[in-house]
């Protein structure tokens, strides 16, 4: 029994592999040591291009969930929800109507006061609301820009998208009160779809130029909303475009937002188109729109950073 044990113990040992020093001992500290510079930096490109359309189209389903995202938080645990699109301009319009069209005498060209201002509230609501939404929008989503990459440009963007939702919501009150009116539509208000592409091409443009002043210069932020309000006063919101005096026309049509709203009512009532302040706000929106990119690209590198 005991020399069987003992050759079974001997077959072991030689079955048993062998450990030498190599093995058991740890690898050196240098093999786990970081480089000194990192290995990949994610930056803008340098190209003369002001934005990568491709990289774009690889993240268009990020928008589209920011998009939804925004909807989403902006009225969740809201009483009445979605219906405060639609009662901003309204109440805004009531006031506007009893103190300037009753009580003030406002010109509407013609047209019932109420149905004029809410023409002119429509595109000045959505573009405001997009400017304070995507102006603000790199500095609220801090957490997204400090974690994980994608083209930053998408945070504005889908912030001006979101706002497109609640204009056609409330687009659907301005057809009942033509109705309600009587103001039928003509072969003119086809117009109204190159009329908001640059409204919206203007909103994103100036969005995205604000959104990046807003992380560097926080005061950008707090002044926003002031200038927002001067600028309805400075716009033709309220009253039409012919209350200004001749002198100034060609001064006040520099205001890219006189061509897009005027020519926005002239669209929906038949009036005459000012060409000249069309063609003065196409010009901005272009301009405006291919600076901010040149400007957010260069820009987007410290945010992260910064913000």
């Amino acid at each position: 029994m005991d020399s069987g044990i003992g050759e079974q113990t001997g077959l072991l040992e030689q079955a048993a592999p062998t450990t030498s020093d190599e093995q058991v001992k740890p690898k050196s500290e240098e093999a786990y040591a970081l480089p000194n510079k990192p290995l990949i930096v994610i930056e803008p490109s340098r190209g003369w291009a002001p934005v990568d359309l491709r990289d774009l189209w690889a993240y268009r389903e990020l928008l589209y969930f920011l998009t939804w995202r925004d909807l989403k938080v902006r009225y969740k645990q809201t009483v009445i929800g979605v219906a405060w699109v639609i009662m901003q301009p309204l109440l805004s319009t009531l006031i506007f109507t009893i103190f300037l069209g009753k009580l003030a005498r406002v010109p509407s060209n013609g047209i019932p006061y109420a149905l004029f201002a809410y023409a002119g509230l429509l595109p000045w609501t959505f573009y405001s609301s997009s400017l304070n939404s995507s102006g603000n929008s790199i500095v609220g989503n801090a957490h997204l820009i400090t974690k994980v990459y994608f083209p930053r440009v998408i945070i504005p963007a889908a912030a001006v998208a979101g706002r497109i939702v609640d204009f056609a919501i409330s687009f659907t009150i301005l057809v009942g009160m033509m109705f309600f009116y009587g103001v039928s539509w003509t072969a003119s208000s086809l117009m109204l779809i190159p009329l908001l592409l640059l409204l919206t091409l203007f909103a994103l443009g100036t969005g995205m130029w604000i959104s990046a002043l807003n992380v560097k210069y926080r005061d950008v932020g707090i002044a926003l909303p002031v200038l927002i309000q001067l600028w309805m006063f400075v716009s033709p919101v309220l009253y039409p475009a012919s209350l200004v005096p001749p002198a100034w026309r060609v001064v006040y049509d520099l205001n890219p937002l006189v061509g897009l709203i005027e020519n926005f009512r002239a669209a929906l009532f038949n009036m005459p188109f000012n060409w000249r302040a069309l063609a003065i706000s196409t010009a901005v929106t272009f301009a405006m729109l291919i600076y901010s990119a040149y400007a957010f690209r260069r820009m987007e590198k410290e945010f992260a950073d910064v913000v």
